[in-house]
């Protein structure tokens, strides 16, 4: 098995990720951009352990510092110009034309004037005196300069976001923003509202509490980078190249063995990982390869790859750092949303897993060679210490300590181990360089989850959640009402027209969630989403916890789900595969997320922690049910369970598997009843397969 390289994959994620690609810059630029994204990795991983400043100073200074960045390293227009470097003039300085300077200076003195205006501010300036109220007293009344610079701070975030992570996002925050301004013009009754006017938009927007500088600005300040930090820093002390070779160790034997080193080795990156793409790229520039050498076509080594890494983003501990800003959102320990999440992410594994598993005997691959499999004892003597430091995040993190003091003890330990081992050392340089990597990754997560508060703000302040939700129900029902004539004729189940809403609100939900998660990164992503459709499952009585996940889940399908599906398309190109035909792959081997959030909707006890609805026999059952239910559905994926499958007999399979994974009794008898007939006839071709081989020696 090859070594990993993290130089190398850290290449790859730059050539995949667009949100990664910076434009040539001048040197002594390129130096300052160094030396501040040290200095702005170190005052975050500083302030994690002896305190942060207070919250709209903290938030001021993060959103400074992604805006600067920002700012130098994306230019305006992504065209070939766009990465030649061009000499200095009077309005281009390293390569940064002087309305990116203007848009830096508009941005920072935006970001700022918050904390400079908390207090009352007195100016006596050319024989006038001007007073400016201390900001509590503002609130409501803004003044005109406060309305100035949140007009500008909102327009240079706009910008931001475009710049790093395309117009989709601004789009929507634009269209938010004439809801909430244009509200008494909306020609659909259920929407309409009095309408804000622009200073009162600003007041909602830019003041803290809610808007820019709210919970997400400060769940992604304290939180968010610290973690994307860690992930780097753990990477280069050598916790990658530990990941792969465990799962080598674990699954190579196996049958398929390199496919599923593959899906184990990006679980294991997953709990480090805030990205799928730097989880596809990380592993995948050593399984990839070594996949399509032992047999598997390149479309389907590249699936695998961004199915097993999309799945990163639902895994405890860190689950992109979704789950601290569920935590928040839901008012309940970081634990508990942990403790959920473990059982939905093992069944989306058991359905990659399963599915690796036949294709690779229905194509006849076998396992790696024993020389290629490295010795457990050996892999635990040289690797054990590179551990550590995720051990010493998940102990603090379950110790009741907050978050950002987890990641400092995180990255400490990593710091410490790595110039300490004698099996991986790092230098000063290589934490120096992680910290650069680690500032570029958090860029477009801050810039976006600064400018996706501008949604949760218009969401609050306008109802709008609640009135989607409305629309999201109100329009189930009345398909319900269509249906439920014609599904009564089913016997043995009875479809009242309150399962069959939940039914269709689950579906519409599930789809919306799709389309607004293309490209956008986990926390933005379950942010928005957590905003806008999960109060519609509210209305229909899901648990809190059950919808927060839901939105969650099927917001990080879009990873793989075609034509969008970022983590598929950088797969394809290690593979050299077709980009659609891998994230076809892709989604398929990632079936099993797709059917698990609604397990849990219907029965939250597979969620372990919401004490109303658990009890162990009801854990049990739904658990064992869907285990096999997505085991079953892994065999139609495939075409292949004891013998090849024809058409009819997957379809029959699949339909089989789909009804275990439903709770229920009655689904189950009819899953038995439909899966008997199929095992028998696995039975009989598998027996006629044999004879056959038989006869013909």
């Amino acid at each position: 098995m090859a070594e990993f390289d993290v130089k190398k994959a850290e290449e790859l994620e730059q050539k995949y990720d667009s949100g990664l690609h910076t434009r040539a810059i001048g040197p002594w630029l390129l130096k300052f951009s160094f030396f501040f994204s040290i200095f702005f990795a170190g005052y975050h991983y500083v302030t994690a352990g002896i305190g942060v400043p207070v919250d709209y100073w903290h938030m001021g200074f993060h959103m400074s510092g992604v805006i600067l960045l920002v700012f130098i390293g994306y230019p305006l227009l992504r065209n070939e110009g766009a990465w030649t470097r061009h000499p200095n003039t009077w309005w281009r300085y390293g390569n940064v034309p002087i309305w990116d300077w203007l848009l830096i200076l508009g941005g920072i003195a935006g970001a700022l004037y918050i904390g400079v205006t908390w207090y009352e501010i007195e100016i006596e300036f050319l024989g006038g005196r001007y007073v400016l109220p201390e900001q509590v007293l503002r609130q409501g009344n803004p003044a005109t300069i406060d309305i100035v610079f949140g007009t500008v701070l909102i327009l240079v975030l706009l910008e931001a976001v475009r710049r790093t992570l395309g117009i989709i996002v601004p789009i929507i925050i634009v269209v938010f923003t004439g809801y909430a301004v244009f509200g008494q013009y909306i020609p659909i009754q259920i929407l309409t509202h009095p309408g804000i006017s622009w200073s009162q938009y600003i007041n909602n927007m830019y003041f803290p509490a809610e808007g820019i500088f709210g919970v997400t600005l400060w769940i992604v300040s304290t939180v968010v980078f610290h973690f994307v930090l860690f992930g780097v820093l753990a990477q280069r002390m050598g916790l990658g190249q530990f990941f792969v070779d465990i799962a080598t160790v674990i699954a190579g034997r196996y049958t398929g063995g390199l496919a599923k080193v593959s899906v184990v080795s990006s679980a294991f990156f997953g709990t480090i990982s805030g990205s799928s793409i730097a989880n596809t790229v990380s592993t995948g520039s050593l399984t990839i390869p070594n996949m399509k050498r032992m047999g598997y076509p390149g479309h389907l080594a590249g699936g695998v790859e961004a199915a097993s890494s999309a799945g990163g983003q639902i895994t405890p501990p860190i689950m992109g750092a979704a789950a601290f800003v569920m935590a928040e959102f839901l008012e309940v320990p970081y634990t508990t949303v942990v403790l959920a999440a473990i059982v939905p992410a093992a069944m989306h594994y058991i359905g990659v897993l399963s599915i690796v598993h036949f294709q690779a005997k229905r194509l006849g691959l076998k396992g790696m060679p024993a020389e290629e499999i490295p010795k457990l004892l050996n892999v635990l003597k040289r690797g054990w210490p590179t551990a550590v430091p995720l051990a010493v995040l998940i102990y603090v993190l379950f110790s009741g300590y907050s978050p950002h003091m987890a990641a400092f003890w995180g990255i400490s330990s990593a710091l410490a181990i790595g110039f300490l081992n004698p099996m991986h050392r790092i230098g000063i340089r290589d934490v120096f360089d992680g910290c650069v990597m680690g500032v570029k990754y958090a860029l477009a997560v801050g810039a976006v989850c600064s400018a996706i508060g501008i949604v949760v703000g218009v969401v609050n302040s306008t109802g709008l959640g609640f009135r989607l939700g409305f629309m999201v129900t109100n329009s189930a029902l009345t398909i319900a009402e269509g249906l439920q004539p014609i599904l009564v004729s089913i016997p043995l189940v009875d479809f009242t027209i309150e399962a069959v809403q939940l039914f269709v609100s689950l579906i519409l939900i599930a789809v919306t969630c799709i389309l607004m998660g293309a490209g956008l990164p986990t926390t933005a992503l379950y942010i928005m989403l957590a905003t806008v459709a999960q109060p519609a499952l509210g209305n229909l009585g899901v648990p809190p916890l059950a919808s927060h996940l839901f939105v969650l889940y099927y917001g990080v399908i879009s990873e793989i789900t075609p034509p969008v599906c970022a983590s598929a398309y950088a797969a394809a190109g290690i593979a050299g595969a077709n980009p659609f035909r891998t994230g076809l792959s892709a989604f398929s081997l990632g079936i099993a997320k797709l059917m698990v959030p609604m397990v849990f909707v219907y029965s939250p006890a597979m969620l372990i922690v919401i004490d109303t609805h658990f009890t162990w026999g009801d854990f049990i059952s739904t658990t064992v049910s869907c285990s096999i239910g997505v085991f079953m559905v892994a065999t139609s994926v495939a075409g292949y369970f004891l013998t090849h499958m024809s058409a009819l007999v997957r379809w029959a399979m699949a339909i089989s598997g789909v009804l275990l994974v439903a709770p229920g009794t009655t689904s189950d008898l009819y899953s038995v009843a439909i899966f008997v007939p199929v095992l028998a006839h696995q039975i009989y071709m598998r027996r006629r397969a044999r004879a056959l081989e038989t006869a013909d020696a």
